[in-house]
């Protein structure tokens, strides 16, 4: 996110702390690293590394939070690895204390938005300043945000609402839409290995949307942030005309506006498929 989408970044770095959240950098974090990928070649290095960002949070006194989905899936299955195997923490704990880390796995891992979501709806509707109202989105939850559901806080997949619940907060409507549930066509190394099946899957969600009448898609995982952008722009290269033209709004991002804060605060102004028609419709 820092690198790709930093846009998306400063969203979440001016509206948590107007939420009261106070955010503390986790120096010398790396990569999570990806869950589907390295983890694919080798389960160990995947462990440790994840580990290591794990114990960098335990060592500063905090749980980790994340506002990607990939990275909240290692983080939490990385836990519950050495949570359920005493023989992998020992292996993990002998490789950072290499590097000169003590690790326990005594933090927790959370989702921004399963951050946002303990403040309460109530709570949260106060803070709005700027309804918007008329405003129809396509709510995406992503993956690893909900699977594995035994390791997540969420309970049945199919019935999950709570990302619903906290966009229509901001005065918007989620909509209905065929699939709500399709991953976004780039997880699990398809973006990387296969791009014809990666966007023909983005292609799929984008059109249920567009027949509900979404006027923007709402994400909370920088990944598909990523593929829901940079697809429309393939296709219509593809189709040699400009019928994808969804805006891609992280969640933060639509909860500042309704909160009162400017677009060019929240990073709108920098969005591969602009966002300047619905701004332009909605404030």
């Amino acid at each position: 996110m820092p690198n790709r989408y930093p846009n998306v970044e400063k969203s979440i770095r001016v509206v948590l702390p107007a939420l009261g959240i106070e955010l503390e950098e986790l120096e010398g974090a790396s990569c999570c690293p990806a869950p589907g990928v390295i983890r694919s070649f080798s389960e160990r290095t995947w462990l440790a590394l994840a580990s290591r960002n794990l114990a960098l949070a335990e060592r500063a006194g905090h749980d980790i939070i994340t506002g990607c989905n990939g990275c909240y899936g290692t983080f939490k299955e990385a836990l519950n690895i050495v949570h359920e195997k005493p023989d992998r923490l020992k292996d993990v704990q002998q490789i950072l204390k290499s590097v000169g880390l003590k690790y326990e796995a005594g933090v927790d891992a959370k989702h921004l938005i399963e951050v946002i979501y303990s403040i309460g709806i109530d709570p949260l509707r106060k803070k709005i300043t700027r309804p918007l109202t008329g405003l129809k989105v396509g709510v995406h939850y992503g993956c690893h945000l909900l699977r594995p559901s035994k390791l997540r806080p969420w309970h049945q997949i199919q019935k999950q609402t709570f990302l619903d619940e906290l966009v229509e907060v901001t005065g918007a409507e989620s909509v209905k839409y065929k699939d709500k549930f399709l991953c976004c066509g780039a997880g699990g190394g398809v973006r990387g290995s296969n791009v014809p099946v990666s966007i023909d899957i983005a292609r799929e969600k984008l059109d249920n949307m567009m027949e509900a009448g979404a006027d923007c898609i709402v994400d909370v995982c920088s990944f598909c942030h990523l593929q829901f952008e940079v697809c429309q722009a393939e296709l219509n290269k593809e189709l040699g005309e400009n019928k994808y033209h969804l805006p891609v709004i992280y969640y933060t991002q639509l909860l500042g506006l309704s909160m009162g804060f400017e677009p060019q605060d929240l990073g709108l102004h920098k969005h591969v498929v602009s966002t300047q028609a619905l701004l332009d419709r909605f404030l």
